[in-house]
């Protein structure tokens, strides 16, 4: 078989890949995208249960790339966050001690255009969404394929594939999570720990309307999330050890339904599980570097967080708006796109946003999943000092909406042609 030469070569075409075959072919460049499962199996209720919280700058990505529509009818929009510490069951219901913090997207609407903080949204729509879109589009795909080897050479690496293919490009991209082939074969090196965690994933419907509002508390055990979807639905992200959790899996539907509701029913009003549960193991993994020659990094492959704020795969989608930009105009200028200068655009640009955002969701997390009482009160005071200080509010709210800071053009909506 004859080998095919393209601009970059994708290892990945999950939700951060698809998204950067999209926008580095509206940035002019040819791509092939190469994943091991199905496009059609990656959309299936069975593939992936969790749900995710899309800041409005990242849908204003999707609107750019041409995804944003087919999104729009499953996505519910997130007016308001309600943060709460405290630990009983229920705590979030009874907002008037001083231990909690309330995010209103009208506090800053007149900045967004009356944008909600974001859109929670299944990610099996969100898969389908981006196949839908591949499929239009005239980017390479093979899947089920998987790369094998890769041999970097001078202006070029090329890639082989399960199958015995070869292709070449200027340029491979690891966006295959955090198990990554194209990081472990260019010998990058990862940091992190796990938290002897796992996520209970679960799809209930509630007895009562959501109000377009996210819930999360914290237990000594860790945090509780509830995630309002389209028709009264919520996703919860529960968690427990690994063990519980598994458990909590492996249960009876009827089973499953009575433990929730002892532990969260005064909250829940009589929510019903629908469709699998899910567990997810939790634990930070950040990649030395995100480059090497001919090679980068987006997503899961080059940091994985705790998806205590819900910002895993919008901080991987910035790296996708980052590098799209950064290889369109060096493509403009001339320039080799798979150059270390180029690359190391890249990485300046995403490198301490990235560090900063892991450190402070890992401090987050071990801040609040204790209960150690001077800690108790310490944060206690600090969730009421930042709940009543405005400014301070507005500023975290237009951070996690992914609207501060040096903003790539597809995160301003902007298209890269």
């Amino acid at each position: 078989m004859a080998q095919q030469s393209y601009d970059l070569i994708l290892s990945g075409a999950g939700l951060v890949g698809a998204t950067l075959a999209l926008a580095a072919r509206q940035a002019g460049l040819s791509v092939l995208a190469v994943d091991p499962q199905p496009l059609a199996l990656q959309a299936a209720p069975t593939f992936d249960g969790r749900s995710t919280a899309i800041a409005f700058s990242t849908f204003r990505m999707l609107d750019a790339l041409g995804v944003g529509e087919a999104l729009r009818p499953h996505a519910c929009r997130m007016d308001g966050i309600l943060v709460t510490d405290g630990r009983r069951p229920g705590a979030a219901t009874r907002p008037a001690g001083p231990a909690f913090l309330r995010f209103d997207a009208s506090e800053i609407g007149d900045r967004t255009d009356g944008e909600p903080l974001g859109y929670l949204v299944e990610n099996r729509h969100i898969r389908a969404a981006l196949g839908q879109a591949l499929g239009a589009s005239d980017i390479d795909i093979r899947a089920p394929n998987r790369l094998t080897g890769i041999d970097v050479q001078p202006g070029r690496a090329v890639v082989t594939l399960d199958d015995g293919s070869t292709a070449s490009a200027p340029l491979v991209v690891g966006a295959e999570g955090r198990g990554s082939f194209v990081r472990q074969n260019a010998g990058i090196g990862v940091t992190g720990w796990g938290y002897g965690q796992s996520g209970v994933v679960a799809t209930v419907r509630l007895g009562r309307d959501h109000g377009n509002v996210a819930h999360e508390y914290f237990l000594p055990g860790g945090p509780f999330a509830i995630l309002p979807l389209t028709d009264q639905r919520a996703s919860l992200v529960w968690t427990e050890t690994t063990r519980r959790a598994e458990a909590l899996r492996d249960a009876s539907d009827a089973a499953f339904q009575s433990h929730l509701m002892r532990r969260f029913g005064e909250f829940l009003d009589g929510a019903t599980p629908v469709g699998p549960r899910f567990v997810y193991p939790l634990a930070l993994q950040m990649a030395e570097r995100m480059t090497a020659p001919r090679l980068a990094l987006v997503g899961d492959a080059a940091h994985a967080v705790h998806p205590v704020a819900g910002q895993g795969l919008n901080m991987g989608l910035k790296d996708v708006a980052a590098l799209a930009e950064v290889l369109g105009e060096a493509v403009r200028l001339g320039e080799d796109i798979g150059s270390e200068t180029v690359l190391e655009r890249y990485a300046r640009w995403r490198r301490f946003d990235n560090a900063a955002l892991a450190a402070g969701f890992d401090g987050f997390v071990r801040l609040f999943s204790n209960d150690i009482p001077p800690v108790q009160l310490a944060r206690g005071l600090g969730i009421a000092v930042v709940n009543r200080i405005a400014p301070l509010r507005r500023a975290f709210m237009q951070e996690a909406g992914g609207a501060m800071g040096d903003l790539p053009r597809l995160l301003k909506g902007e298209a890269l042609v």
